[in-house]
């Protein structure tokens, strides 16, 4: 849905959910923002049977001037009701009668979405999908501070100060928003009331170790899911502690917070695994976290949603746990007698020159799908780009041996454009601008298999982040570079290599 979709109705009413958080409030704000500069008259309203109380919210209503509205019992039937930060229908924000319903919104899907939707439960925050959806009309943003320090705020706690955030497009706005910093510290030193700290230290006394896999398991009282991090991040000084969880319980969602402190378990997969089916969960390799919708746990009272949420998070804990088998390709050589011989499809695939970008011993930071990487250029660093926009080092050498430069222009669109940043500066260049084609030569040979178990692989070049391989993807060695381990997509493969019957 574009934004200018909207703007053929007049009588326009917004409404984020009950008991607004920062990131509702900001969104509504830049609703009513984009609406009132295209001429029209919107109203923004939240209902249920609180009004908002706590004193970072009160601090953002005021000094941003956001023109929210308490409305309890608002009964009027607008000509379109644009539902933010939630979705019309669910038990958390109070029904209000319209004419035409338009949803934006970052969480699962749990409602039959109408024509006017925009919901993308990959970003971390609802400030972020308006941020983008109004940049995409052609509009500044930063040209009102107010609007950029609440969309800044409003990303900034719905992802436990930004250590949840795991799409680049998240961090693109917040790299992007020009704020009042000093407001931004002033809302944060205002987040947590004295009731929250005493919640903070009832949570961490009823703690729950399970020692066959080093992991702690608090669960708190509903509170401010900052307080959560709070929890997660001082856990984690305890000895014998390789991951803490901590979390709540609401008829409106179940919040978790996760923090890690060993190479071998990332808190973004982690988090992703414990809401698969139920919510959604993303974050950093050490911090991550995630939400759990209660429409998906089908419970009758939030007894029994307790015990349940409790289950759910220990099986699926001890299930990672227990799973995985790690490989640390430098100390690593595979047996490929039981692997097949095969050799890369002609593709026209993409690759860049760091060089050509920025200067040599320049450092820079590449953002992709997969996370931010800075590296320090030197005359050998390339970069290839996999059929899905996917980003990976070659050396000068590999790419030579394995691929010949291409006549036709470099033209591809993903879901997101990896872009690469110069540090020092902040100069930003896109990787598809200096993207040059290259087809496969058919002389890259390597073994591989399916795999049959999931295995957590550190590559050769890489001993701080694995990748992780799940059954029916496959392992694979280059023939020339024994220590040369990485995993390949099980639904890519056959796009990307065939069999052959000999070695060369």
């Amino acid at each position: 849905m574009l934004l200018s979709e909207l703007l053929s109705y007049d009588d326009i009413v917004i409404q984020c959910h009950d008991n607004p958080d920062a990131d509702a409030l900001a969104s509504g704000f830049a609703m009513h923002w984009y609406l009132e500069k295209m001429g029209k008259k919107p109203r923004f309203i939240y209902r249920g049977f609180n009004k908002v109380s706590k004193n970072n919210l009160m601090i953002m209503i005021d000094k941003l001037g956001i023109p929210v509205s308490y409305e309890p019992d608002f009964d009027e039937e607008p000509e379109l009701l644009i539902t933010v930060d939630c979705q019309y229908g669910q038990k958390n924000v109070t029904k209000t009668r319209a004419k035409n319903i338009s949803i934006i919104d970052h969480h699962q899907t749990t409602v039959e979405l109408p024509v006017l939707s925009e919901v993308r439960s990959n970003l971390g925050s609802c400030s972020t999908v308006i941020w983008d959806m109004i940049s995409f009309e052609g509009l500044e943003i930063n040209d009102d501070i107010n609007l950029a320090t609440a969309l800044y705020y409003g990303l900034y706690t719905d992802t436990n100060r930004f250590s949840e955030v795991s799409h680049p497009l998240d961090r693109d706005m917040q790299d992007s928003l020009i704020v009042n910093k000093s407001l931004i510290k002033e809302m944060s030193n205002s987040n947590i009331s004295l009731d929250e700290l005493k919640i903070t230290g009832r949570a961490i006394l009823e703690y729950e170790y399970f020692d066959n896999h080093r992991y702690l398991i608090i669960k708190s009282e509903p509170c401010d899911p900052t307080i959560l991090g709070v929890i997660s991040d001082f856990s984690m000084e305890t000895t014998d502690v390789d991951l803490c969880l901590a979390y709540y319980v609401s008829p409106q969602e179940v919040k978790f917070s996760i923090r890690t402190c060993t190479s071998e378990i990332h808190a973004n997969e982690v988090a992703a695994e414990l809401a698969e089916g139920l919510g959604g969960g993303g974050g950093h390799l050490t911090k991550a976290g995630g939400a759990l919708r209660p429409e998906k746990l089908e419970c009758t009272d939030i007894s029994e949603m307790n015990e349940k949420v409790r289950d759910i998070f220990i099986s699926r804990l001890d299930e990672y746990f227990e799973k995985y088998e790690i490989i640390y390709a430098k100390e690593t050589t595979l047996d490929t007698s039981d692997m097949k011989f095969y050799e890369k499809k002609p593709q026209h695939l993409g690759y860049v020159k760091l060089t050509d970008m920025f200067p040599i011993n320049s450092i820079i930071e590449i953002r992709t799908l997969e996370g931010d990487i800075n590296v320090r250029l030197d005359a050998d660093k390339y970069l290839m780009i996999g059929i899905e926009g996917e980003i990976y080092p070659i050396t000068k050498e590999k790419l030579e041996s394995s691929y010949k430069e291409s006549d036709e222009p470099y033209e591809r669109e993903f879901e997101y454009t990896p872009c690469i940043t110069e540090i020092y500066s902040g100069e930003k260049k896109s990787v598809l601008e200096y993207a040059k084609s290259v087809i496969s030569t058919g002389t890259s040979h390597i073994y591989a298999k399916p795999l049959d178990k999931y295995i957590k692989l550190f590559t050769a070049w890489d001993e701080e982040k694995y990748y992780s391989g799940k059954p029916g993807d496959y392992i694979a060695v280059r023939e020339d570079d024994p220590h040369d381990i990485y995993i390949i997509s099980g639904r890519l493969f056959n796009q990307l290599y065939s069999v052959i019957d000999s070695e060369f």
